[in-house]
């Protein structure tokens, strides 16, 4: 069995941040990695890849040949790697053994994971390939400054858990960069009370109603808990990291090591 987390997250989340702490941290443990790249219009990497969407379709191809723009263009290019699952994912997964563990530096696109079926049916092809995958959905802690703020990130982030239907880490990144930490602490774990009342002060009185819905529907899906990523911190990144082998049964499955010895009989 294979293990996968999918970092997906708005652009400049800092996905490739976290991928590339993530390698760090990991190559600092001995735990070995592989982390695949599979934004076509990235360009520099701080991290190894192992494997990259460029070698099959690049975005400066697509937009020079067919006349595309970046958005479109992008597009294009995952739903040629959809068509292309059975061929050269395939081909390039078969260089790993079953306990590998790849981690995977999505496009910062939201439509590609919030209703378009491309990451949806490249989860369903690594499932098929006998993966255990984790969904990691950055959100960019200095965004949270206010709850209207916060709720747009929440929605953001449970409609890419819907579509994708995986276990679920949601990371505020960045938390090295904030000024001022109080104000984004109180919406690691907020009571839903707090945040309600806090909308109807920011809102017109006619969205009371609204105001209420989205906050039961937040806190029906337990998206009220974000787990906060400071890259200062080693603690940091190992803790986000075992809640995600936590998640994918990282380890489960491997076999019990006893070590032999000879126990010394003393007949006298």
């Amino acid at each position: 069995m294979g293990y996968a987390q999918l970092v997906i997250g708005p652009a400049g989340s800092g996905k490739s941040t976290y991928c590339s702490s993530l390698y760090q941290h990991c190559e600092t443990l001995g735990r070995s990695i592989h982390i695949v790249n599979l934004d076509p219009a990235a360009e520099n990497f701080d991290y190894p890849v192992a494997m990259d969407i460029r070698e099959l379709i690049s975005l400066d191809d697509v937009m020079e040949e067919l006349g595309l723009g970046p958005n479109g263009g992008l597009m294009y290019c995952m739903e040629h790697l959809e068509d292309n699952l059975d061929d050269w994912l395939n081909e390039e997964l078969d260089n790993y053994l079953d306990d590998d563990y790849l981690v995977f530096d999505c496009p910062g696109q939201i439509e590609l994971f919030s209703h378009v079926p491309v990451l949806r049916n490249f989860v369903e092809h690594l499932k098929r390939k006998n993966f255990n995958v984790c969904a990691v959905y950055l959100l960019d802690s200095q965004f949270v400054t206010d709850v209207t703020k916060y709720i747009s990130g929440c929605m953001a982030s449970l409609s890419a858990m819907v579509q994708l239907e995986l276990p679920h880490i949601n990371i505020l990144s960045k938390m090295d960069l904030v000024t001022n930490k109080r104000e984004v602490e109180k919406y690691l774990d907020p009571e839903p009370h707090h945040l309600l009342s806090e909308l109807n002060e920011r809102m017109a009185p006619q969205f009371k109603k609204l105001n209420k819905s989205l906050i039961e529907l937040v806190d029906e899906y337990s998206m009220v808990s974000f787990i906060p990523l400071d890259l200062r911190k080693e603690s940091s990144i190992k803790y986000i990291l075992a809640q995600i082998d936590n998640c994918i049964q990282y380890g489960e499955d491997a076999d019990v090591k006893i070590r032999d010895f000879e126990e010394n009989n003393d007949d006298e």
